[in-house]
């Protein structure tokens, strides 16, 4: 589990409550303003999609939580290393018993697309198909919040707008009461603005950067088991396909694996 959103909103929440002070926390509290901003920018958001994209909305707060382990690069360039060694030592065919096992759907249909005997051209192209349409459907989630963290400010100043022109409409110059409650009308005004950046820096953003962080490292996922697959078929080496794989990981993890494989004992798929 992943807690460094959570970790970072409410670090971000204290951070700014003990800024304001709880003694003059009331100040800050406005339920109109929040109406709103809050009210506004979600209607805006919902707006700006189809239903099918937003019921997914409880689906993106868990991938935030979601720890990173499910695309974990080390693990699945093992697993198609030990499948390279099982081709070369009882054929393609022998494969099929073990994608079975595979709990991932994407790996699971890449081995099996390649067990099938079909064109590498072809296997490489709907598998490259299937990740586009699936970094699109990421990219509409992501999308949502950096929506609403446009929407935010947006409503903000909307709302400072409204409490300016009732502050304005309200004063009786004329008359000398006006000014006394200038200071309170115009602080009632700006509650909105910050509200608008509130939700959209505390809120909206880290959340859309997040998705696009789990993204980036499914994405990463993906390449690595269709480049995987597409060598198991060439019928590559599975020394040389782990330096392969292991090209574009991070050095630290480069340097676990090797030093991983070196410790491990030859196994007679390394043959050939």
């Amino acid at each position: 589990m992943d807690l460094t959103t959570l970790i970072g909103i409410v670090m971000a929440l204290g951070l700014i409550l003990w800024g304001i002070g709880l003694d003059k926390l009331g100040n800050f509290v406005d339920m109109q303003s929040l109406a709103i901003v809050l009210g506004g920018a979600i209607a805006a958001t919902i707006a700006s999609y189809p239903f099918r994209i937003l019921k997914d909305v409880p689906k993106h707060i868990m991938v935030c939580f979601r720890g990173s382990g499910k695309y974990s690069i080390p693990k699945v360039v093992d697993q198609l290393v030990d499948l390279a060694m099982l081709a070369r030592q009882s054929g393609l065919l022998a494969l099929e018993e073990k994608a079975e096992e595979i709990k991932d759907p994407f790996f699971k249909q890449s081995v099996l697309m390649i067990v099938d005997a079909n064109d590498p051209d072809k296997v490489r192209e709907m598998l490259e198909k299937e990740m586009d349409d699936m970094m699109a459907r990421h990219d509409e989630a992501a999308g949502i919040y950096e929506k609403l963290s446009a929407y935010a400010p947006a409503f903000g100043m909307i709302g400072t707008l409204v409490g300016l022109i009732n502050m304005l409409k309200g004063m009786d110059l004329g008359g000398g009461g006006g000014a006394s409650s200038l200071g309170q009308d115009m602080s009632v005004a700006l509650i909105t603005t910050f509200y608008g950046s509130a939700l959209a820096n505390i809120f909206a953003q880290p959340i859309a950067k997040k998705l696009r962080v789990r993204q980036a490292a499914e994405e990463l996922y993906c390449t690595t088991i269709v480049e995987g697959v597409m060598g198991i078929q060439a019928g590559e080496n599975p020394q040389f396909l782990r330096e392969h794989l292991i090209s574009c990981m991070k050095q630290s993890q480069k340097k676990k694996l090797l030093l991983k494989a070196a410790n491990k004992p030859a196994g007679g798929g390394g043959e050939g």
